[in-house]
């Protein structure tokens, strides 16, 4: 079928619409109608380099739609149910998934990165061409085909465009509060930057019950923001911000600092706000091959603990019908991340929003 998605030809370019060939699922694959793909860093960092992909390929990892088709032996999903997309599919039967750590299956870890389905081939031609997959999703075009581990069937009365913010910023963030650092009541947080993360880093740790929850970020457009997600205070970046940490936690730090960026400099940072026995959560993704200064001697005199979150250690099957319920119940705040809507013309307008840091998040929108 012929379909309107938007094109990555390479790094430092802008996305090109155009019309792009898709053809129709195969074994254990679903073809989703999208509704609706946030706009992520994350599909940003293809267009910087800093992620290395295949090319051309079609962006989109975070989004949400209607199974309007299922390929022989799909169980998952079934024709008219809603979904959000998962671009982190587990099996859950590999090393990992059997140790409760689904984020990190290993199953589907070199298909997904070589832009591919599970299989190694593609259903995506753009003029003639081969054209991959980002994250096994590419959901920044009308319709998707999917692997059935990458649909997590969601309630049918949660509106589609805030669903879609489940699949990435949603989970990345209240994720890493709730399940990477477990966050506990009564404790203080620090998030370093306030971008879709760092704002759901924010609500998450407020939903764990943390008493003092400070907001970092370079942008004061994000304050006020910051504050409507949890934050209890709210600091512009400056040489002497750790100071500022320090006098709101009793001298001490942080129990928790989240960076939320994925800047080694600001994961540096981030280490110094926090506490002796404090955890440093790491949940931006950093270019890939940079590397981060972090004084060993510290780590251990102070003990001080670094942890990964990858994509909030999150069990998706789990909890993106959990956090729809959440949202539905008036617990989580996802309307309000939703900036502005756009269509897919104007995706490349929409990173620029993104990039100008004025936006929560921006989100494409289809019919």
């Amino acid at each position: 079928m012929d379909i309107q998605a938007a094109i990555l030809v390479g790094a430092h370019q802008p996305f090109v619409v155009d019309e792009v060939q898709l053809e129709g699922p195969r074994e254990g694959e679903v073809l989703v109608k999208i509704a609706a793909s946030g706009v992520c860093h994350s599909d940003y960092h293809l267009v910087s380099g800093a992620t290395k992909h295949p090319m051309p390929v079609v962006p989109g990892h975070e989004g949400a739609g209607v199974v309007v088709d299922v390929g022989p032996g799909v169980t998952r999903a079934k024709v008219g149910d809603h979904v959000v997309l998962n671009w982190a599919p587990d099996c859950g039967h590999c090393f990992y998934c059997m140790r409760g750590k689904p984020s990190l299956c290993e199953t589907y870890i070199e298909p997904i990165w070589a832009g591919t389905m599970m299989d190694g081939t593609t259903r995506l031609k753009w003029r003639g061409q081969t054209t991959y997959h980002f994250s096994g999703l590419a959901s920044f075009a009308e319709y998707a085909v999917v692997p059935q581990e990458s649909c997590i069937v969601v309630r049918k009365d949660a509106p589609l465009a805030v669903a879609a913010l489940v699949g990435c910023a949603v989970a990345t963030g209240v994720g890493a509060a709730m399940y990477t650092a477990q966050v506990r009541p009564g404790e203080s947080v620090v998030v370093i930057g306030c971008g879709g993360v760092g704002l759901n880093v924010l609500q998450g740790a407020a939903l764990c019950g943390a008493s003092t929850i400070i907001a970092v970020d370079t942008n004061p457009v994000k304050m006020e923001i910051a504050r409507q997600f949890g934050a209890t205070h709210t600091l512009l970046s400056s040489e002497n911000v750790v100071d500022a940490i320090f006098d709101l936690t009793g001298g001490r730090g942080a129990e928790h600092a989240f960076e939320a960026v994925g800047v080694p400099a600001l994961q540096e940072l981030a280490f110094k706000a926090i506490r002796p026995g404090g955890t440093l959560t790491l949940a931006g993704l950093s270019p890939m091959g940079t590397g981060t200064n972090l004084p060993g001697a510290i780590i251990t005199r102070q003990e001080k603990t670094i942890k990964g979150s990858y994509y909030g250690t999150i069990n998706a099957s789990r909890d993106f019908p959990l956090f729809l319920d959440l949202y539905m119940a008036g617990q989580l705040k996802l309307d309000e991340l939703i900036s502005k809507q756009y269509p897919l013309s104007q995706i490349n307008e929409a990173y620029d929003a993104m990039l100008s840091g004025t936006v929560a998040r921006g989100v494409v929108v289809f019919d």
